[in-house]
């Protein structure tokens, strides 16, 4: 085990962020949600169910992190006990960028299932990866060292996927450079590109993150990643405090990551948003979210993660009312700017945060950060299917803007009633 605050090998954790990001971005975000809405019908019937293209596209994306909720305690619980952190932090990079690069035989209706199952696997692939990346933090970094290396993560994501994302650009503005018939048809490559760039630039971290300890156990390792995840939810269920804050962020974050998943089609559906002008949205959101990230560190600096968070809350809650009433383009790209001021902010420091509320010294970080992180996808999935819900049941996605602010208010008043350790000097006070 490298010794703590190794800058080697914290750059090298950095870039997991760096390689992966590139599917959360251009996928997600900015290229594969208006492509998917271009080739499907604006109607589509699944097991017999009628629903829009749009509500299709936001359960596919609860479904993939409604089994990786399931799925990660149990992984988490093996990675600790069973000596696997790296092993499953490959299997999902794998798994994520092979899926990433299937997308590209989603070419029509004909081939629905292709898109949706490519995108499913691809996303639990991004998801699984982050459980295990997570769990990396408290064993490369000390406690006083957490938001800056947090900030560091989410910061070599943000450079490294606007990088991807402009190359993107170029090709599908200039389709005629590199033999394509029109912008559409050169899309695919994109999701080319991601796979290979996520896992070229991962084998970084695979290479400099400390390797995987003997296994500590050699009972049956499914039922001892059951044990782990009871014995974390004994330890949390008798802390009132880090139960508030799990629950203030799994209300937050299921608003933070509808929005994100799903800002792209809103733009395309309601504000009639093409390709080119959702990859200039989502660039200007990045570049803005780079200084975001690093400035909501240092607003954490000094006055603390509770208040630097509660700030960032009243800012989202702002964005999802505004943007019920937003009506033109240029509206929406202002709201973008917002947006990305906390969206890298708010993903940071609740990270950071929740590593500052775990037992000191404890060794079984994968597991803790398993319950995190199945706080984070199960609110995902409340997020994600709600805004769908929401759009099924009234038929517009503003009803399901609108929507969102519940989570955020919600989650301002539990936080408001929850202590957070601040590092001063040489020891953590409460805050």
């Amino acid at each position: 085990m490298p010794e703590k605050n190794d800058k080697r090998v914290i750059t090298g954790w950095a870039f997991f962020d760096w390689a992966n990001s590139a599917y959360a971005l251009v996928i997600t975000v900015a290229i594969f949600p208006g492509y998917f809405l271009e080739l499907t019908d604006d109607v589509i019937h699944v097991f017999g169910i009628r629903m829009s293209d749009s509500t299709l596209y936001a359960w596919s994306i609860a479904l993939a992190y409604l089994v990786i909720a399931v799925l990660s305690p149990i992984l988490s619980g093996i990675a600790d006990y069973g000596g696997k952190k790296k092993a499953f932090l490959r299997f999902f990079t794998l798994m994520g960028s092979l899926a990433c690069i299937s997308l590209l035989f989603f070419t029509s209706m004909n081939t629905l299932w292709v898109g949706v199952t490519g995108f499913i696997l691809a996303t639990i692939g991004f998801a699984g990866g982050i459980v295990f990346y997570n769990s990396f933090l408290p064993l490369i970094a000390t406690e006083d060292r957490y938001d800056d290396v947090s900030a560091k993560g989410f910061s070599y994501g943000f450079i490294g996927s606007v990088i991807l994302l402009i190359i993107n650009l170029i090709v599908i503005m200039n389709y005629g450079w590199f033999g394509f018939p029109d912008g559409l048809r050169a899309v695919p490559t994109a999701f080319v590109m991601v796979g290979l760039w996520w896992l070229g630039f991962a084998q970084i971290p695979l290479r400099r993150l400390p390797d995987d300890a003997p296994p500590q156990s050699r009972e049956n390792l499914l039922t001892k990643g059951y044990e782990e995840l009871r014995k974390v939810w004994r330890v949390v269920r008798g802390d009132s405090n880090t139960l508030s804050f799990l629950f203030a962020f799994f209300c937050y974050n299921a608003g933070v990551q509808a929005v994100l998943f799903l800002a792209s089609t809103f733009a395309e559906k309601e504000l009639h948003f093409d390709t080119t002008k959702l990859i200039f949205l989502v660039l200007i959101l990045q570049i803005v979210a780079i200084g975001g990230a690093w400035g909501s560190a240092k607003l954490s600096g000094a006055k603390g993660n509770k208040f630097s968070i509660m700030v960032m809350l009243l800012i989202w809650t702002g964005i999802c009312i505004t943007g019920y009433f937003v009506q033109t383009g240029l509206d929406f790209y202002l709201l973008a700017v917002a947006v990305g001021l906390v969206m890298g902010g708010i993903q940071s420091l609740s990270r950071a945060t929740y590593a500052k509320l775990l037992p000191e010294n404890t060794p079984d970080t994968a597991s803790y950060f398993s319950f995190y992180d199945v706080m984070d996808k199960v609110s995902t999935v409340a997020g994600t299917f709600v805004f769908g819900f929401v759009e099924q049941l009234t038929g517009g996605m503003r009803n399901s803007v609108m929507s969102l602010a519940v989570f955020f208010v919600l989650s301002l008043v539990v936080l408001a009633f929850v202590r957070i350790r601040r590092m001063i000097g040489n020891g953590p006070v409460p805050a």
